[in-house]
């Protein structure tokens, strides 16, 4: 039963993930409809800033969690308090700095002073984000994936719901009011996660608040192993931070119009790259449930089941991928219009589709890296990407190639990745 039982998870998870993603079709649909091109625009230009902020909120401890509760090396709320501990902390310091400089970061950064308050509207649901992904660790480290999936699918229904329903009522009031509100609604959509969760919560764990209290060993075992996992993702999203406002000021000095560059960006991330990513789920499902699974082999010794479920993670990710990437470079044009009514970014879906079946590729590595106690080479290899892809895309923009030198530099980007990963796992796990 055990060795079947990170298939299991996985198709779970990807049962899960597909239900979800089918409701998120919805949810695009909807949504990009309703805010039109210039409120995506505006959405993209904000998402940047917000996927930094969730990386610095969540510091990595879903999969430390995962990783700690796989192992049973403490007691489950013991893990989940002291976690709590630290990311509440985190989480005020976040958003009283966005209150404080999301005026400089939107007039000044990206030259968009309406995006100021949509920063702040961002910053107030990371608490209520950080806490559901306490527990979504807890569950992935338990293998248990019904209650994350259960979870996705009812925010996903809040969504669709309020879009239908209650979205109109605020964009009668003005675009920003739209956009914001729909941002907001995440703290409702977190909580609702929040109560599924308890539901689903094992007997044994037993919610003491008195015992919620500092403990040093266990809060730095969590970091040890978070901040590794935590310091790639935040340094690639840094390089997503700083993408819009290197592009912007270079496409400018180079002859564009800011208007020019915020349209540009808006298709390629609010489309293209949203299109492109739109299977993720798979990659996603199996990266996750092969933390706790390889962690827990890794642990015991037994190196030849770590062989065993990396090989297949990377053999299934390649032939899905291969296969979803044709399907959706080939049809790009009739899907764009199904999902977003609308052609545009057809030819930025074209090139970069093409490369973009190494793409799968990343997530399996990466989490065989972290898994194995090597985050700090995941780290790495993540900043030397993200120095790859801007010094790229700089020097292509200051040519004048606009938003295609941040297609160039994103290819570029997943070779080096992809490439550099598998250098490292075949040295420690495959050789």
């Amino acid at each position: 039963m055990k060795k079947n039982k990170f298939i299991e998870a996985t198709l779970i998870l990807m049962i899960g993930g597909l239900i979800t993603k089918a409701l998120g079709f919805i949810i695009k649909i909807l949504y990009t409809r309703a805010i039109g091109s210039e409120g995506i625009a505006l959405y993209t230009l904000v998402m940047p800033t917000y996927s930094l902020l969730l990386s610095i909120a969540s510091l990595g401890m879903p999969l430390a969690i995962s990783k700690m509760v796989a192992e049973k090396k403490e007691r489950s709320f013991k893990i989940l308090s002291q976690a709590l501990i630290i990311l509440l902390l985190i989480n005020i310091i976040l958003i009283l700095i966005m209150i404080l400089g999301s005026n400089f970061i939107s007039d000044v950064l990206l030259h968009e002073k309406r995006v100021g308050v949509l920063l702040i509207g961002c910053s107030l649901t990371l608490p209520f984000v950080s806490i559901t992904s306490i527990l979504k660790g807890y569950f992935y480290g338990k293998q248990k994936m019904v209650p994350n999936n259960f979870s996705n699918v009812i925010e996903q229904t809040i969504r669709i719901l309020f879009i239908i329903f209650i979205l109109p009522d605020f964009l009668e009031k003005g675009l920003i009011q739209g956009i914001l509100s729909f941002i907001l609604l995440s703290i409702i959509t977190e909580i609702t996660s929040f109560i599924v969760f308890m539901f689903f919560l094992d007997k044994h764990v037993k919610i003491n608040l008195r015992e919620i209290k500092y403990n040093h060993k266990i809060s730095k075992d969590l970091l040890s192993i978070s901040i590794p996992t935590v310091a790639a993702r935040f340094v690639g999203n840094i390089g997503f931070f700083f993408e819009p406002i290197l592009l912007s000021y270079l496409m400018v000095r180079s002859g564009f119009s800011s208007e020019t560059f915020v349209r540009e960006y808006g298709i390629y991330n609010g489309y293209a790259i949203s299109y492109l990513l739109l299977p993720s789920f798979f990659i996603s499902a199996l990266a996750t449930s092969l933390v706790p699974e390889i962690s827990n082999f890794y642990a015991k010794g037994d190196k030849i089941m770590v062989k065993r479920r990396l090989k297949q993670a990377l053999v299934i990710s390649f032939v899905f991928g291969s296969i979803v990437t044709f399907v959706m470079v080939y049809f790009r044009n009739i899907l764009l219009n199904i999902i977003y009514d609308t052609n545009l970014g057809s030819d930025y879906i074209y090139w970069i589709g093409i490369f973009f079946i190494f793409y799968y590729l990343e997530a399996p590595l990466s989490s065989c890296l972290q898994s194995i106690g090597k985050a700090n080479i995941s780290f790495k290899i993540t900043f030397y990407g993200v120095i790859i892809k801007l010094g790229t895309m700089g020097i292509l923009a200051f040519l004048g190639l606009g938003v295609w030198s941040l297609v160039i530099a994103e290819i570029i980007n997943i070779f080096f990745v992809v490439i550099t990963s598998f250098k490292n796992v075949y040295k420690y796990v495959l050789a």
